[in-house]
């Protein structure tokens, strides 16, 4: 019964044009950014390296390299402050979190056996 309403009350929360991409794909993610009374949109692209939770509670982390400093950002998925997320490229990990680009530096940081993507789901 709990269940039930605990659906009822999440469905609204749901984003369902966000759940096209996974780990190790290169997105780039809208964020609205409010600064005063005013709001701008701030892109933050890189690498996801994980995703976790479910539901409502979904969130991904990305990672990019800034000024030779790795920076990794989580961001819920569902967010209404996520304008859009776009995938740059789209990759092939063989593992579930790819934690293990946390100890490369320079260009090894975001290899990734990866293909460039070109908005069409290709097999």
């Amino acid at each position: 019964m709990s269940q039930a309403i605990l659906e009822d009350i999440t469905k609204d929360q749901l984003t369902s044009d966000r759940a096209d991409f996974k780990v190790g794909d290169g997105v780039r993610v809208h964020l609205k950014v409010s600064e005063g009374d005013k709001t701008r949109i701030q892109i933050f692209a890189g690498i996801v390296i994980a995703r976790k939770g479910g539901s409502v509670n979904e969130a991904f982390t990305v990672r990019r390299i800034s000024y030779g400093e790795g920076v990794e950002r989580v961001f819920p998925l569902h967010s209404p402050n996520i304008a859009k997320i776009e995938m740059d490229r789209e990759s092939v990990p063989m593992r579930a979190r790819l934690y293990y680009l946390r100890g490369r530096k320079g260009k090894a940081a975001m290899a990734i056996k990866a293909k460039r993507y070109d908005g069409a789901k290709s097999k």
